[in-house]
C-alpha cells in the first residue's frame, strides 16, 4: 500500500519531533572571571537611587532614641555578668505577661550575649546588634530530674544568664540552689523561659530534650528586650542591672 503525501508527513512527525529537541550545540569552552566588591568599585548612581529612599527611612527608625543606659552593661567569662543579667530579667518580665507561672528563665547562654550595652542613649539598632536572629520565647515544662542537668549545664559551663533562680558552684557541681526563693526539688516540676533554640538543643545545653509540655509565646527574644527598655523609658526610669550573686562561685 502506498501512503499519500500527507499520510508520510504524518507517519514521519514523531521522528521529527524528535529530532528537533535535541541539542545541536556543545560546551567547548568556558570561562570565569572574578568581580571583586571593594572601595574600588565605581559608583552606580542608578541603585544608589534606587535604595536610598529605603535606606532613609531604615536609618531614622534603627537610629530612634528608645531609652537610656545608667552604666554600661557588659559581659565576660564570669559566672554572672551585668548584660546576662539585665536580659534574663528583661525577658523574663515580659514572657510573665504571657504566662505568668514561668518558675525561671535561662534565655540565653553566654554565647548569644553579642553585644555590650553601652552607657548613655539606647538606639533601636542597639537591641537588633545585641539580639540579631528571630529566635522565639518558649516556656518547657520540665521534670526535676531534667532541671536538674540544666543546672550542671550552668555550673560546668561557669554560669549562664538567669532569672528567678540562684545557685553556687563548688567543683562545677550546682550547690544551694533556690527557684523563686524556695530550695529546688528534684521531685518537682518546672516551667522554664528559654528560646526556641536552645530548646531545639542549641548550644549543647542539657535538660530542654524531653520536656512535658512546650508553648510558644509568641513573642521574640528581641521585641521582649525592645519592649521592656520602652517600658522603663515610658516610666521614667533608666535601664539599669546589678550583680547580686546569682550565680556564684565558692
Amino acid at each position: 500500500m502506498r501512503l499519500k503525501p500527507h499520510q508520510l508527513f504524518l507517519f514521519f512527525l514523531p521522528f521529527f519531533s524528535w529530532v528537533s529537541c535535541q541539542s545541536h550545540y556543545q560546551l567547548v569552552k568556558s570561562n570565569r572571571s572574578e568581580y571583586n566588591i571593594n572601595d574600588r568599585l565605581a559608583v552606580d548612581s542608578g541603585v544608589i537611587k534606587t535604595y536610598l529612599p529605603y535606606k532613609q527611612k531604615m536609618d531614622a527608625q534603627m537610629n530612634r532614641v528608645i531609652g537610656q543606659s545608667a552604666q554600661a552593661l557588659t559581659k565576660s567569662d564570669d559566672p554572672e555578668t551585668l548584660l546576662g543579667n539585665f536580659y534574663a530579667d528583661a525577658v523574663l518580665t515580659e514572657a510573665k505577661k504571657i504566662e505568668p507561672n514561668i518558675d525561671f528563665a535561662v534565655p540565653t547562654t553566654k554565647g548569644g550575649l553579642r553585644n555590650d550595652l553601652a552607657k548613655g542613649n539606647i538606639n533601636l539598632s542597639t537591641m537588633f546588634e545585641m539580639m540579631p536572629f528571630e529566635n522565639e520565647l518558649v516556656t518547657l515544662k520540665l521534670k526535676g530530674t531534667d532541671v536538674e542537668a540544666l543546672l550542671n549545664f550552668i555550673a560546668v559551663t561557669n554560669g549562664q544568664p538567669v532569672s528567678a533562680i540562684r545557685l553556687k558552684i563548688k567543683d562545677k557541681q550546682p550547690v544551694n540552689v533556690l527557684v523563686k526563693g524556695q530550695p529546688f526539688d528534684r521531685t518537682k516540676t518546672y516551667i522554664v523561659l528559654t528560646s526556641d533554640y536552645l530548646a531545639n538543643g542549641g548550644d549543647n545545653i542539657a535538660g530542654f530534650s524531653t520536656p512535658l509540655e512546650r508553648k510558644v509565646l509568641g513573642l521574640r527574644v528581641r521585641d521582649a528586650l525592645i519592649n521592656y527598655v520602652k517600658l522603663q523609658t515610658a516610666a521614667g526610669k533608666t535601664v539599669n542591672a546589678q550583680l547580686d550573686g546569682r550565680v556564684a562561685k565558692l
